[in-house]
């Protein structure tokens, strides 16, 4: 039997015994191993066809020439009825903005697929992965070997509060928080604001400058690297074995590239031409890769573990698949929202065999398995309004809201 706690089913087991109001419910992790969560998904679902994400490649590739050339038509076109500036004005942004709302999500499964390339899902073949991932992620200001090294520590640590590297959780007294039973409300409302404009405002900064934050900043990393010296542009940074080095020099170069490549189109374009027709889809993608990734692994029912109740699958496991944008997210973004927490198990999976082994994963582990249909935006309200930090006790650990308030804990929690 299984119950609802918003738009997630929790095992009878792992409910708590409290009283319905107060919102919490007891969760005890999953106890599979790897090896049998692996052995229940089709074997034909791990299999990588360079020919079949070619061909999505360059669809979208298409897809991205022919907004491009439509939205030379736009200006024209306007100017050419002739009508009252108001309204002429009124039809150039409205056409410029469904301009910039596609090509942003076609730009943003261009992403998705050179990071499909940085984990081999793109392909068997090494080489063309790192190639083609290469150019994907230059194209679109991400350094593709710099991120692909801290990312996939991100992978094999996730939901590790001492090892995960991004979207890492801070604690109360990070934030400076009383403890519990001390703690106020006015104390919560001094470090968090109350207000919806203060809270706009932060999501706001949040989804135009986040990645730009972390690759610089370490924002949402790791907390025990060094504050100032851990980003992905030094090849000596904490990040990095030097071993690794001559890959992070290489991802600079593919971004300085872009660089006198962005600066010879404006002399030719003019800066207006190149932030309408590159610009503007550009931090359309920025949006899109941090809202998807945010409302992945933030959420106040998903755990985070420390020291030995952390392992792989568990760590897999601590995060949400969502129907993102209808059908545009299924089409424009090869379902990257829809299908994450199969990926996490198994990223060297294609996303196009991400359905069918969604369901099998489904299947197996049951309530463990988390989705949400809730839409996107205001799952994004949701969830930054629930998910400020976790306690600095305890194993097993849940978001607190601005309030303090948690909707899970662990069975073993005090």
């Amino acid at each position: 039997m299984t119950r609802v706690c918003g738009c997630f089913k929790i095992p009878m087991d792992c409910q708590t015994t409290h009283s319905p109001s107060d919102g919490e419910s007891l969760y005890t992790p999953m106890p599979w191993k790897l090896q049998e969560i692996r052995a229940a998904i089709p074997a034909h679902c791990f299999e990588r066809s360079a020919s079949r994400s070619l061909l999505y490649l360059s669809r979208d590739l298409l897809l991205a020439t022919g907004f491009w050339f439509a939205a030379t038509a736009i200006d024209p076109c306007v100017s050419s009825l002739g009508g009252q500036a108001v309204v002429e004005q009124s039809l150039r942004w409205l056409a410029w903005c469904c301009y910039w709302w596609f090509q942003g999500l076609v730009f943003t499964g261009i992403w998705v697929i050179g990071h499909e390339c940085g984990h081999g899902a793109f392909s068997p073949y090494k080489t063309l992965n790192n190639t083609i991932g290469f150019i994907i992620h230059s194209l679109l200001w991400t350094p593709y070997f710099s991120w692909k090294i801290s990312h996939h520590r991100h992978h094999i640590s996730h939901a590790s509060m001492e090892r995960d590297e991004v979207y890492v959780p801070k604690t109360r007294s990070e934030l400076g928080i009383p403890p519990t039973g001390v703690a106020s409300r006015l104390d919560y409302a001094e470090i968090f604001g109350d207000t919806p404009i203060f809270t706009l405002l932060i999501l706001i900064r949040q989804q135009l400058f986040a990645f730009p934050a972390y690759l610089l900043f370490n924002s949402s990393g790791q907390r025990r690297y060094p504050k100032w010296t851990t980003n992905h542009f030094m090849p000596n940074s904490i990040l990095f074995t030097p071993g690794q080095r001559g890959a992070v020099i290489m991802s600079n170069i593919g971004l300085l590239a872009m660089v006198f490549a962005i600066r010879k189109a404006i002399s030719i374009f003019g800066l207006s031409a190149v932030l309408k027709y590159y610009g503007v889809p550009w931090l359309a993608v920025t949006h899109w890769f941090v809202m998807i990734t945010y409302l992945h692994h933030t959420d106040p029912v998903i755990p985070h573990y420390r020291g030995k109740e952390w392992n792989f699958q568990r760590g897999a496991a601590a995060t949400i698949d969502r129907d993102f944008l209808g059908w545009q997210g299924t089409f424009f973004l090869h379902s990257v929202a829809r299908y994450h927490v199969i990926h996490h198990f198994f990223p060297k999976m294609p996303f196009y065999h991400a359905e069918e082994a969604t369901r099998a994963l489904k299947a197996f582990i049951g309530n463990y398995y988390m989705f949400s249909n809730k839409p996107a935006f205001t799952a994004l309200w949701d969830n930054y309004n629930s998910c400020q930090f976790v306690e600095d006790e305890g194993q097993i650990l849940f978001y607190r809201d601005k309030k303090g308030h948690a909707v899970r804990r662990s069975k073993n929690a005090v």
